[in-house]
């Protein structure tokens, strides 16, 4: 079993290669009712659609968006809704070279002692390019979110790119939109471009980043104790993204440096009900969310497609030096941030309809 599905009661299922045909999700689960169309998913999808900038990836993807399926008068009829996003640009003759050799950062040589076999073609399933997908069951999930609980709003920025960080005092959420990184410090932006074109021009190398994602307006009460916990879907979905390395929610790493006294967040009644005096839960406490604002981040490793050559073997076992050519993000952390965000949609909606199944929106009445 290879895998390809996530989710409990939204449920989303990729397919699809770099070099393929097409590629696309089936996004099964939805409620019936909701306002969907291909715009509205488009929307994102140009969010992460490669060749917008010089800071990315240079393989001119349109990354269109078309719905075949579980939808009747521009809504959904609660079956099966079948995305497909077609491939225009490939240039596979660009990876024959390396039909015979692996990769040194890639998942070549694990595809190949797993299957005995590989598409060499972008790395096949294995490229970034599977996340569209993704993306485009995320512009459902966000479709959805909205008809059910209006006002949750998810967002997704990168706060640090190699050694270079965001300043926090410098945070502007109206800045994120208005730069290639998706960046709240236009400072740092400004910073990050030229490190980026040196890094990728002169220093033939790329770099990793941090990502960090919001979803405001989420109710308390949604995930489980123990197996079905909110912050465990959380990380299991952003640590299934192609190059991410690393997941933390709230303090996440930095709670290890913190005592009990300065980690707990202090609990008071407001007039609409409990407030926090900090959030370094991350809005989520045993599991289940306690409606702040859901904070998690995640590191996406540096792109292993490479001008400089770095030392392999080829399937037969000989030695060999490796360069990669082709068309590569130098910090594949900026197309990252859409991807994140379309994972932290699906799994709220996932939650969200586990927690009405199960308890029918029932709360525990404070104060």
């Amino acid at each position: 079993m290879s895998y390809n599905t996530f989710g409990h009661l939204f449920c989303v299922t990729t397919w699809g290669e770099s070099h393929g045909i097409a590629l696309g999700a089936t996004v099964d689960g939805t409620p019936p009712g909701v306002e969907l169309d291909a715009p509205m998913i488009q929307h994102w999808l140009d969010k992460r659609r490669p060749g917008q900038n010089k800071n990315t990836t240079q393989r001119n993807e349109p990354d269109a968006v078309e719905i075949l399926s579980g939808m009747y008068e521009g809504r959904t009829t609660g079956t099966p809704i079948q995305l497909m996003i077609r491939n225009t640009d490939q240039r596979s003759k660009d990876y024959g070279d390396i039909e015979q050799t692996f990769r040194p950062g890639h998942a070549d040589i694990t595809y190949h002692q797993k299957y005995g076999l590989r598409d060499p073609r972008g790395g096949g399933r294995s490229s970034a390019r599977e996340t569209a997908a993704r993306v485009a069951a995320g512009g459902v999930a966000r479709a959805a979110l909205a008809t059910l609980v209006p006002g949750i709003e998810v967002k997704g920025y990168m706060v640090q790119m190699g050694e270079k960080r965001i300043d926090r005092d410098r945070f502007d959420w109206a800045t994120i939109d208005r730069n290639d990184f998706w960046c709240p410090d236009a400072q740092a932006a400004v910073e990050w471009e030229e490190y980026l074109q040196w890094l990728r021009k002169d220093d033939h190398n790329s770099v990793g980043a941090i990502i960090e994602v919001v979803a405001r307006g989420v109710p308390a009460g949604l995930g489980a104790p123990i197996y079905a916990k909110l912050d465990t879907d959380l990380a299991a979905a952003m640590m299934s993204i192609n190059a991410v390395k690393g997941v933390e929610i709230g303090e996440g790493m930095a709670a290890a440096a913190l005592t009990g006294r300065d980690n707990a967040d202090e609990i008071f009644m407001g007039a609409d009900g409990p407030r926090y005096s900090s959030n370094h839960a991350g809005g989520i406490l045993g599991g289940i969310s306690t409606g702040q604002d859901i904070v998690l981040r995640f590191a996406v490793k540096p792109t292993s497609s490479i001008l400089s050559p770095r030392k392999s073997i080829r399937m037969d076992g000989t030695p060999i030096d490796v360069v990669t050519k082709g068309r590569h993000d130098p910090c594949v952390g900026i197309r990252a941030v859409p991807v994140g965000e379309a994972m932290m949609a699906c799994v709220v909606l996932d939650h969200l309809l586990l927690d009405r199944g199960q308890t029918g929106g029932v709360r525990g009445q404070i104060g």
